[in-house]
């Protein structure tokens, strides 16, 4: 993760709802990054609303100009873990960086590996020997004990409690305050549901939930 001290370097933040209004408070704390605006492909007719106290630029057709005008970070503002990949590629394609944005009230271990793109929340812990791909939301008061693997894309929601050694998948959704057992692996694309408790293995691309959670169905 490369973060350089500088708020000359300025940011914009795709996404325009509930999720960015957090990463845009995470990045005004943090002090890194000048918040220049959002980008919002899913309501054209914002564009020039004032958005938590910045402008809704509009949509993804303002990227060029962005780069003209030396604007050259963007982290996302949104849940939807394919689509935080897929929109990686394509700004990297387009010449832009991928900006990480840690609450300095989250409580990140020394030597925890963190991939660009990462969001992590306040309240959050995260714990030695732990490894974070890229476009991660570690979410609200989660806790991810030591030696756990978080894959690129994977959304951790509040409350989620992951014990040690656990390995997360790709682009895997864990639900609102879900638990999981120490050493237990959660295949790619999986979707665990709120509340639930997962104590052996998930296959990929399986919904799971319940007490204790049970694959139902493939996704």
């Amino acid at each position: 993760m490369n973060i350089i001290k500088n708020r000359q370097n300025k940011l914009v933040i795709w996404g325009a709802s509930g999720h960015a209004l957090v990463v845009a408070n995470i990045v005004n704390l943090s002090n890194l990054y000048e918040l220049i605006g959002f980008v919002d492909d899913i309501t054209p007719e914002s564009k020039g609303k004032i958005f938590n106290g910045s402008p809704i630029l509009g949509g993804r057709e303002q990227l060029e100009d962005l780069l003209v005008r030396d604007i050259k970070h963007i982290v996302f503002g949104f849940g939807n873990c394919e689509a935080r990949l897929k929109l990686s590629e394509f700004i990297r394609d387009m010449g832009f960086s991928l900006a990480s944005a840690i609450h300095p009230q989250a409580i990140v271990a020394e030597g925890v590996s963190i991939g660009d793109g990462t969001v992590i929340v306040g309240g959050a812990v995260v714990n030695p020997g732990t490894s974070i791909g890229e476009n991660v939301i570690i979410n609200t008061r989660a806790s991810v004990d030591h030696e756990c693997f978080i894959a690129d894309g994977a959304h951790i929601c509040p409350g989620v409690t992951l014990g040690g050694n656990v390995s997360v998948g790709r682009a895997t959704w864990i639900g609102i305050g879900a638990t999981v057992k120490d050493h237990v692996r959660i295949g790619a694309g999986a979707l665990i549901g709120a509340g639930a408790v997962v104590v052996n293995d998930i296959p990929d691309n399986t919904i799971a939930y319940g007490v204790p959670a049970k694959a139902i169905k493939s996704r």
